[in-house]
């Protein structure tokens, strides 16, 4: 009995995959996006704490960074998915009147994924923030400088600067991170082709697209870092001022 390639994988099914899991593109983004933005608030918070040494709050987010970084993620979203409820039903228990049933899943799954990239986003604003030259600061401060004054014009530019790399590392390791988010129930992409490859259970060419298109958005995603890169890189050297 002979066998054809298109018995193991179809390029031309491949290709019919893309039209539906492109459909759900926009709720991995919107994920990715609220994710990041709760790494960085909570992350710039502890990078803070960490790296102005504030003694009660420091010990804090070190257990916190200790905590995160050294269980899975996939945990996380299930301590999350099952957590949060359980939380709020105590709360009610004590006279609250919060209606668990009407918060929709993606809250647990970008308050999870946010938790858990802020641990890695910390480590990359500290350092970034460590980065920037004692002695620039002491020599802005003998120049006559306020604090406000060297964060604006010396701490914030070098350090966003140095910080820019990890935090592309960041969002493109929160898009792949939301391939997780169909632990809540969320239908993003990877849940899609689950869906898509549980009709002819021909799954290789459905993960096949996925890569496609995870590789896609993260080229994507390079190249704006890229740009955003080149337009807030400090100049080594001043332009020359024309003469009059």
């Amino acid at each position: 009995m002979s066998t054809n390639f298109s018995d193991y994988f179809s390029i031309e099914l491949m290709w019919s995959r893309f039209p539906d899991l492109i459909k759900k593109i926009p709720i991995t983004l919107e994920l990715a996006a609220l994710s990041f933005l709760v790494s960085l608030v909570i992350g710039l918070l502890i990078a803070v704490a960490r790296y102005k040494k504030i003694k009660i709050l420091n010990g804090i987010a070190t257990s916190f960074l200790s905590v995160v970084r050294g269980t899975p993620m996939l945990i996380q979203l299930y301590v999350a998915y099952y957590g949060i409820p359980a939380i709020l039903r105590i709360i009610n228990s004590w006279g609250a009147n919060i209606d668990v049933n009407i918060i929709p899943k993606i809250v647990y799954a970008f308050i999870s994924l946010g938790l858990y990239q802020s641990a890695f986003t910390s480590e990359t604003i500290r350092a970034a923030l460590e980065s920037v030259s004692a002695g620039e600061i002491e020599a802005a401060y003998a120049m006559g400088m306020n604090y406000g004054q060297i964060l604006k014009r010396i701490i914030i530019p070098e350090a966003l600067e140095n910080a820019l790399p990890g935090l592309d590392n960041s969002v493109i390791g929160l898009i792949k991170g939301t391939s997780l988010a169909s632990t809540c129930g969320i239908i993003e992409i990877t849940y899609q082709n689950q869906i898509l490859a549980g009709r002819d259970y021909r799954y290789l060419e459905g993960y096949v697209a996925l890569a496609i298109i995870y590789w896609l958005i993260t080229i994507i995603l390079e190249r704006i870092f890229k740009i955003v890169e080149k337009r807030t890189k400090i100049p080594e050297r001043p332009k020359p001022i024309k003469p009059i």
